[in-house]
C-alpha cells in the first residue's frame, strides 16, 4: 500500500447518491478500496482505527440500501465513522483529522447533512434515533432512525431504556448492533444468514402477519401461546430474546463482512412493515488489516504509522504519563492496604487500573459502559468499610453527576474519584474536555476537590485520598505526560484544604490551580522583569479552599490572579465568593480569574487550544497589566 492508493471505483463516489448508482456486484471492490483509504488516511493523521476498519461494509451496504440523509443515520460514539465521512463527501478532508480546523474524529452536525447528530460519548444513538424516528412520524414525513450500536455501548443502561420505549417509532426505527467480539451470539455461519434473509423477507413477515391476525381470533390462552410460541422459535433458532422482550423484531445475527448477506437483509428491513427491528450484525475490530486484526486494543486509537509494517510512531522520551503515575501510586497504596479497591467504567486501560487488575483481580472492577452504576457501587463498597478509587475521565464522570450527589456527598461516603483527562484534551476536542469537573463537584457539600500541579504532586494527592475517610474526596489530571519531575519514594500526606508558596514576591499574587503552575511561574518571571514582584501559590484544593493564605495574600498584594484549566464558576468563582463575603475588596484590591472560556473548544494541538483559551504566561501578564490599568510601556508609573 502507498500513502495514496490506487481507488479507481472509490474515486467516483463522492456522496451516498454515487453509491447507489453502483451494480451489487460493484460493492465488495468499493469496500476494499473504502479499506484502503481509511489505512492510509489515518495512518498520516492518527485516530481511531480498529473499529472503523470493522464497520467497512456495514458503512457501504446501509448507505447503499437506505436513503441517506433523509433515512437519520447515528453511529454510537462516533469513533467508527471514518468510513461514513468519506463516502458523506468528505474524503477531500478526511487527511485533516483531528487536526486544527480539520474534520472531528466524531460525527458532528456542523460538519455535514449527513450527521443529523453528534455522538462522541456512548449509548446515545438509540435514543436520538428514536427521537427522530418519531418526529418523522407525528411529521407525517419520510425517513427513518437508524442507529449503529457497538456491542460495548450495549452495556450502559440507556440504551435499554431507549429500547423500552422504542414502540413509539414502529417500524421507522432500526437499530443495527454492531457485534465486534462474538460476545452475544454464537459464530455466524450460512445457517444464521440463511434465516436471517428468511425471517426479515416479506414473505415471511406477511405470513406471521396472517398468522396474528388468525391467533386474535382464538381465545386469549391460545392467542397468547401462538405469540410466545413463534418469539421462542425464533429465539431458539436466533437469539435474540432479550430483544424481543423490549418490542424489537430481532434479525440474525449476520456476518458484517459479507456483502452478499447484509444488502438483501437491510433491504428487507427497510421495506418491512415489522417495526422496530433489530439486526444483529457480527463484525472483526480492524478487519482488513493484519496488525489492526492481531492487536485489536492497540489499534483501538492509533498515532500515526506505517501502513506496509503497522508500526506506530513513538512519542518522544519523556516523563511518565500522569495516567502511569496515578496508577503506580495506587498499586504503591493498594499494596499496604487490602481494603483499597478500584473501579473502572470500560477504560481499564485508558485510567492505568488494567495495571491495577493484573496485581489485585479480586479488588478491581470493570463495570463496562455504566458510569451511574460504576459511582453508586462505589458508593456501596465505601459504606461497607472498602477504599473504593472510581477511576474516571472527567467527561464521562459528568454522566453519573446525580449519583455523585444522591449517592455518595449527601451520604457523606469516602469514594475516591480519580478524575483523568481534566482539563483539554488536544485532539479529542470539545466533547472529551474535562472542563467541568471542578465547577460540578465543588459546589456539593462534603466534596474535597484537589487538583494535581505536576506528577509529585499526584502521587501525594492518591496518597492523601486513600488515606481519607471523612466522605468523597476527588483529585482531577490531566491528559499527557508530567513535567518530569522526580517522582517521591514517600509520599506526602497533604492538610486538606492548605496550598502551598511556590515564590514569594510582593505587589501581584497568581493563585494557581492544577496544571497551570508552569505557565504561572513563567508569568511571575516576565512580571518580575517588569518591576512587579510576583507570588506564585499552589492552592491544591478547589475544596476547601485555604482561607488562611488567600486572605493573607489578598491583604498583602495589589493585584490577585486566579488561574485554572476549568469552566466558570470553579476555583475563580469560590476565590471571589470568599473575597465578597470577607469584604477583602472594599479596600479596592483588584480581583480577576483566568479560566477556560465560554465556549466548546474544537480540537486542536494542546498548546493551540491553551492560546485560544487564553491560559499561557502572556496572556497571565496581560491580565496582570490590565488590572493595573497600564500597559507593559506604563509599568514604571505602576510602581510608582
Amino acid at each position: 500500500m502507498t500513502a495514496n492508493p490506487a481507488t479507481p471505483l472509490l474515486d467516483t463516489v463522492d456522496t451516498p447518491d454515487d453509491l447507489r448508482k453502483l451494480k451489487p456486484a460493484d460493492l465488495r471492490q468499493l469496500a476494499d478500496e473504502l479499506r484502503t483509504e481509511m489505512i492510509s488516511a489515518v495512518g498520516q493523521t492518527g485516530g481511531h482505527l480498529g473499529s472503523g476498519l470493522g464497520v467497512v461494509e456495514l458503512t457501504v451496504a446501509i448507505h447503499y440500501v437506505f436513503d441517506t440523509p433523509t433515512d437519520r443515520l447515528i453511529w454510537d460514539v462516533g469513533h467508527q465513522a471514518y468510513p461514513h465521512k468519506i463516502l458523506t463527501g468528505r474524503r477531500d478532508r478526511i487527511r485533516t483529522l483531528r487536526q486544527g480546523g480539520g474534520l472531528s474524529g466524531f460525527t458532528k452536525r456542523s460538519e455535514s447533512e449527513y450527521d443529523p447528530f453528534g455522538t462522541a460519548h456512548s449509548s446515545t444513538s438509540i435514543s436520538a434515533a428514536l427521537g427522530f424516528a418519531v418526529a418523522n412520524k407525528i411529521k407525517g414525513t419520510p425517513g427513518r432512525g437508524i442507529a449503529v450500536i457497538g456491542d460495548g455501548a450495549m452495556s450502559a443502561g440507556m440504551a435499554y431504556e431507549a429500547m423500552n420505549n422504542a414502540a413509539e417509532a414502529g417500524n421507522r426505527l432500526i437499530v443495527v448492533l454492531n457485534d465486534n467480539d462474538m460476545s452475544i451470539a454464537p459464530p455466524v455461519g450460512g445457517l444464521s444468514a440463511y434465516l436471517a434473509r428468511l425471517v426479515s423477507s416479506g414473505r415471511f413477515l406477511g405470513l406471521r402477519d396472517l398468522a396474528r391476525k388468525f391467533a386474535r381470533r382464538l381465545p386469549r390462552p391460545l392467542h397468547a401461546a401462538a405469540r410466545k410460541t413463534d418469539e421462542f422459535a425464533r429465539g431458539m433458532a436466533m437469539g435474540g430474546t432479550l430483544f424481543e422482550e423490549l418490542g424489537f423484531y430481532y434479525v440474525g445475527p449476520i456476518d458484517g463482512h459479507d456483502l452478499d448477506a447484509l444488502v438483501p437483509v437491510l433491504e428487507n428491513v427497510r421495506d418491512a412493515a415489522e417495526g422496530p427491528i433489530l439486526v444483529h450484525v457480527v463484525t472483526q475490530k480492524g478487519k482488513g488489516y493484519g496488525p489492526a486484526e492481531e492487536a485489536a486494543d492497540k489499534y483501538h486509537g492509533v498515532q500515526k504509522f506505517n501502513v506496509v509494517t503497522g508500526e506506530q510512531a513513538k512519542a518522544p522520551a519523556g516523563p511518565p504519563s500522569y495516567t502511569g503515575v496515578f496508577a503506580k501510586a495506587l498499586v504503591a497504596e493498594a499494596e499496604k492496604d487490602d481494603r483499597i479497591c478500584a473501579i473502572t467504567a470500560a477504560m481499564p486501560s485508558g485510567t492505568g487500573l488494567d495495571k491495577f487488575a493484573q496485581l489485585f483481580p479480586n479488588r478491581s472492577f470493570d463495570v463496562g459502559i455504566a458510569e451511574q452504576h460504576a459511582v453508586t457501587f462505589a458508593a456501596g463498597l465505601a459504606a461497607q468499610g472498602m477504599r473504593p478509587f472510581c477511576a474516571i475521565y472527567s467527561t464521562f464522570l459528568q454522566r453519573a453527576f446525580d449519583q455523585v450527589v444522591h449517592d455518595v456527598a449527601i451520604q457523606n461516603l469516602p469514594v475516591r474519584f480519580a478524575i483523568d483527562r481534566a482539563g483539554l484534551v488536544g485532539a479529542d476536542g470539545a466533547t472529551h474536555a474535562g472542563s467541568f469537573d471542578v465547577t460540578y463537584l465543588a459546589t456539593l457539600p462534603n466534596m474535597v476537590v484537589m487538583a494535581a500541579a505536576d506528577e509529585a504532586e499526584l502521587v501525594h494527592m492518591v496518597h492523601t485520598a486513600a488515606q481519607y475517610d471523612d466522605g468523597p474526596i476527588a483529585f482531577r489530571y490531566p491528559r499527557g505526560n508530567g513535567v518530569g519531575l522526580e517522582l517521591p519514594e514517600v509520599p506526602e500526606l497533604l492538610e486538606i484544604g492548605k496550598g502551598r508558596i511556590v515564590r514569594e514576591g510582593t505587589k501581584v499574587a497568581l493563585l494557581s490551580l492544577g496544571t497551570r503552575l508552569g505557565e504561572a511561574l513563567k508569568a511571575a518571571d516576565l512580571l518580575d522583569a517588569k518591576g512587579l514582584s510576583t507570588t506564585v501559590a499552589d492552592l491544591r484544593f478547589a475544596k476547601p479552599l485555604d482561607t488562611d493564605l488567600i486572605r493573607k495574600l489578598m491583604l498583602s498584594h495589589d493585584v490577585v490572579v486566579t488561574v485554572e484549566e476549568g469552566a466558570i464558576g470553579g476555583l475563580g468563582a469560590h476565590v471571589l465568593t470568599m473575597a465578597s463575603d470577607e469584604g477583602l475588596t472594599d479596600a479596592g484590591l483588584k480581583i480577576r480569574t483566568m479560566r477556560l472560556p465560554d465556549v466548546f473548544q474544537d480540537h486542536d494541538k494542546p498548546e493551540a487550544q491553551y492560546d485560544e483559551a487564553g491560559l499561557n504566561a502572556p496572556q497571565i501578564v496581560d491580565t496582570v497589566l490590565k488590572a493595573l490599568r497600564h500597559n507593559s510601556a506604563g509599568v514604571n508609573e505602576a510602581r510608582a
